[in-house]
């Protein structure tokens, strides 16, 4: 669990850096230049592998028995988390309606996951990022001004529909490879 636990630790410092550190952060990118998000990125990434791995390592402690039925809206939820996520740069008409989608798809992911696993680890790792992506959004609310409204078009949605279905395949597969099987028996 110290793999996993460390992994949050960066996820959560590198992501808030930026908000309850502001001027360390402009510090550290004036004397970095553009290496610093290179640094962010490295963090980031070091922290998704060491929670995958530390996830994958932990016991399986059980905490709370999920409902039979939140595998399946885990699978619904998950969809939806792919298009959130994917909103946010597309050129759908739902883009100007919804304030931080990335963080929206972040907490829609993490209550799918917590449907559908009752372990100590899943509620570790799926806990702590709800909570982290809920914290984030007011931080940047309170910082940075709400973006400018977006039209889109129906072109958009439909490109965000048919990258959403292939992301959803994709990582389905590649969770299927690196944990268990998400959908069916």
């Amino acid at each position: 669990m110290t793999l996993l636990l460390i992994g949050i630790f960066l996820w959560v410092a590198a992501h808030l850096f930026k908000r309850v550190a502001p001027a360390q952060r402009r510090a550290l990118q004036d004397r970095m230049g553009k290496a610093s998000k290179g640094l962010f990125a490295g963090i980031l990434v070091l922290a998704v592998v060491l929670m995958v791995i530390g996830y994958k390592m932990a016991p399986v402690d059980p905490v709370y028995d999920p409902p039979v039925w939140g595998r399946h809206l885990n699978n619904l939820m998950m969809v939806i988390a792919v298009a959130l996520f994917g909103l946010g740069k597309s050129k759908s008409r739902l883009r100007g309606t919804l304030r931080h989608p990335m963080l929206w798809g972040m907490v829609t992911w993490a209550v799918a996951h917590l449907l559908a696993n009752g372990d100590l680890a899943s509620v570790v790792l799926f806990g702590s990022m709800l909570v982290w992506a809920l914290v984030e959004m007011p931080l940047i609310n309170a910082q940075e001004p709400a973006p400018p409204p977006y039209q889109g078009s129906v072109k958009g949605d439909i490109r965000l529909a048919v990258i959403t279905v292939v992301v959803f395949i994709v990582i389905v597969l590649i969770h299927g490879w690196v944990g268990p099987w998400p959908v069916g028996g």
